[in-house]
């Protein structure tokens, strides 16, 4: 590991290595942002892997593909490389030795359970440990940012925050539409948002407004910013100053010691300046450490998380 450590709450990767039916190697496949040898080389110490749906997949489909994707994660991704670890408990974080990287488990949207909580008890069961109630549109769950609608949360969105909070699962608002965040802010014991920006700063709709991250920080939950270019400004390419100017907002809300990373490699074609795959993330961190303090930027790479994850 080179640098300081980094955990990153998005990526998606299960999804390449289902689209390729696991016939790259997760090893080192330069198809892969986030491949084992990038993440070494990257100093990433914890990755979340996202099990996302596409929305073109027929409803029936869907929780075999979830499935599918979590063999690939426990074939691939854990079974080839002892250094991987899996999260499945939150002290876990804390036992990582040398050398090992973490590895957790997230759902981008319930899509794949449709109304069938023993499908969520499933999940659980296999190491998902943070979920978001929808993508960008409706679900059974709730309405996404991409919703015409914009309406709040189902009662069965309610039920599945509860079954969150029995379990210590974190609740990922980043796709809700307005009125559902407040809603899953207000019944949510663990919110994250885990990979969105400031809308401050870039206006697209998967962002954030000052009061929704004033909320989050107000209830101790960790904004993780996205590389996404599309969520960080309207030139092309943006640089890593582009993106800092996302977490300079959210600290000039009060977000110092909660904003986090949250990728979303192997979720974009296009990329970030200096910060095309996993193996770059030192770079961000190294620009950081020229604006901020060591101990804030410690913070942002991986502290902050640490600090405010269920316990």
């Amino acid at each position: 590991m080179q640098g300081m450590p980094i955990i990153d709450l998005h990526c998606d990767a299960l999804l390449k290595l289902w689209e390729e039916k696991g016939n790259i190697s997760f090893s080192d496949s330069d198809k892969l942002d986030v491949n084992r040898n990038r993440l070494h080389e990257g100093g990433v110490k914890v990755q979340s892997y996202a099990i996302f749906t596409p929305p073109d997949l027929p409803s029936e489909s869907r929780f075999q593909c979830a499935l599918d994707q979590i063999h690939y994660f426990y074939a691939d991704v854990l079974g080839k490389h002892p250094e991987m670890k899996q999260i499945r408990d939150w002290s876990d974080l804390d036992k990582l030795g040398d050398g090992e990287i973490g590895a957790l488990l997230t759902l981008e949207g319930i899509e794949p359970i449709g109304n069938d909580l023993k499908k969520l008890h499933i999940l659980y069961q296999l190491g998902v440990r943070s979920v978001g109630l929808t993508w960008n549109l409706a679900n059974l769950a709730a309405d996404g940012v991409l919703e015409e609608r914009k309406g709040g949360l189902t009662a069965f969105g309610k039920e599945l925050i509860q079954f969150h909070n029995e379990r210590k699962i974190l609740t990922d608002v980043s796709h809700l539409c307005e009125r559902s965040f407040w809603e899953t802010l207000e019944l949510a014991k663990y919110p994250i948002a885990s990979y969105s920006n400031a809308q401050a700063i870039c206006g697209h709709p998967r962002n954030l407004s000052d009061e929704q991250a004033k909320a989050m920080f107000s209830k101790g939950a960790n904004v993780h910013v996205v590389y996404c270019t599309m969520f960080i400004n309207e030139s092309t390419p943006p640089t890593i100053d582009d993106l800092i100017r996302h977490i300079d907002h959210f600290c000039s809300l009060g977000g110092v010691r909660h904003i986090g990373l949250g990728s979303d490699f192997d979720g974009i074609s296009a990329k970030v300046v200096g910060l095309e795959h996993a193996g770059m993330s030192q770079n961000l961190i190294n620009e950081l450490l020229k604006r901020y303090k060591e101990d804030e930027v410690r913070g942002f790479a991986y502290e902050n998380f640490l600090r405010n994850r269920p316990v």
